[in-house]
Order: structure tokens, then C-alpha cells, then sequence
């Protein structure tokens, strides 16, 4: 294998994205209604929302994995944060830089926009992604608390 491609997600992407954002919600154990997806999708492609998909494309230019990221303000700093909400690399190619690629992308972008942080969570069951995330991000020691709405 050689060096990751990357690629923005585009219009004509749905399709491709599909499949792999129910493998995400798979891992996860969840079931998204296609309509929350459908609206996701049309934000994603939206120049004026701050969301953000890109694919990573196996060795045959098929998309691998997908990464998803959105932009918010922060009364902390003067640029914005990017949180990467979504990471997923089809689990028969993980291991292989599919991951650690897509969040280079992130940081790369990020850092072009003008961001002061990415940042994102994930499940504390999620072991074999924390080894990847432990080499290239730091533990900020904060715990998630929610109230569903």
C-alpha cells in the first residue's frame, strides 16, 4: 500500500457515503433514520454550513473510510474549533494508515482555516482506535456529560 489518498466528498458522492456512514453507525451499535442522514448529507454539501466530508481511497481509488468535521466558534480562542465527529475505515482495512491519514487531513485543513483545535470523542470501548488517537492527539482529561433533547 502506498500513500493514502484523500478526497472531498461531492455531490455525486451519496451513494459511495452512504454504505459507509451506516458501517460507522454499525460500529456504534445505532440506527440513524435515512432522513437525519439525507439532511446530514445536504449540510455536508452546503458552502454556507460549516461541515465538512472527506474519503480516503484504497489502492484502487475506492473510498475506504470517511471523516466528518464541523467548524464552531469558541470563547476561548480567536479561531474556530474543528471537532471531527465521525472517523470510519471499512474494519477490513483498519490498521493500514487509513485512519491516521484522514485525521492528517483534518489537522491540514484545519490549520489552513485558520482553526485553533481539533478536537473530538470517542467511545471509551472504542480500544483499538485509542491507540491511534493516544499517538496523535493529546488527552485533554475533560469526560462527556449530555441531556438528550
Amino acid at each position: 500500500m502506498g500513500t493514502v489518498r484523500i478526497r472531498a466528498m461531492g455531490a455525486d458522492d451519496f451513494e459511495t457515503w452512504y454504505p459507509l456512514w451506516r458501517g460507522y453507525q454499525a460500529f456504534y451499535k445505532v440506527d440513524i433514520a435515512r432522513e437525519a442522514s439525507e439532511i446530514a448529507w445536504s449540510r455536508l454539501l452546503d458552502d454556507a454550513e460549516p461541515m465538512y466530508g472527506a474519503f480516503a481511497l484504497d489502492d484502487a481509488g475506492r473510498p475506504a473510510g470517511l471523516v466528518h468535521t464541523v467548524e464552531h466558534r469558541s470563547f476561548w480562542t480567536v479561531g474556530n474549533y474543528c471537532y471531527l465527529q465521525d472517523l470510519f475505515v471499512e474494519p477490513g482495512l483498519r490498521a493500514k494508515g487509513y485512519g491516521r491519514a484522514l485525521i492528517a487531513h483534518v489537522y491540514e485543513r484545519a490549520a489552513q482555516r485558520g482553526c485553533s483545535r481539533v478536537w473530538w470523542l470517542t467511545h471509551e470501548s472504542n480500544t483499538d482506535a485509542m491507540v491511534l488517537y493516544d499517538r496523535v492527539a493529546d488527552k485533554s482529561g475533560f469526560q462527556q456529560y449530555r441531556k438528550i433533547l
